[in-house]
């Protein structure tokens, strides 16, 4: 094996002569040079949302049973926990150790900082 030092400075616009563009640059380039390679065609759309719509009727007709909810903001359901202690694992709080295994704050939420 030989080793050696190589230069990994990189800069685009030295190398090729130019900025390089986006994505968006080159998409809309495309769109109006006519280029529809990136876009997909109406048929392959709706061919798409057949085969979604099905499952997002079923979820809006049957709202999910026992699933683990949680306000956003929040460090999640208590379902969190029980899958780490399944594991033998819980979530670590340094700021809270004495407040028992599931480290509970005062106002009963949990307040998690990592996993132990």
């Amino acid at each position: 094996m030989k080793l050696g030092l190589v230069n990994m400075d990189f800069d685009y616009a030295t190398y090729f002569g130019s900025e390089h563009s986006t994505g968006y640059e080159r998409l809309l380039r495309d769109c109006m040079a006519g280029d529809a390679t990136l876009f997909q065609r109406a048929d392959m759309v709706e061919a798409g949302w057949n085969v979604i719509q099905p499952i997002l009727d079923v979820w809006h007709a049957l709202p999910a049973r026992d699933f683990p909810n949680y306000a956003a903001g929040s460090w999640g359901p208590p379902e969190a926990a029980d899958l780490l202690e399944r594991d033998g694992r819980e979530w670590h709080n340094t700021e809270n150790e004495g407040l028992g295994r599931r480290n509970r704050t005062s106002t009963g939420e949990r307040d998690r900082v990592g996993i132990a």
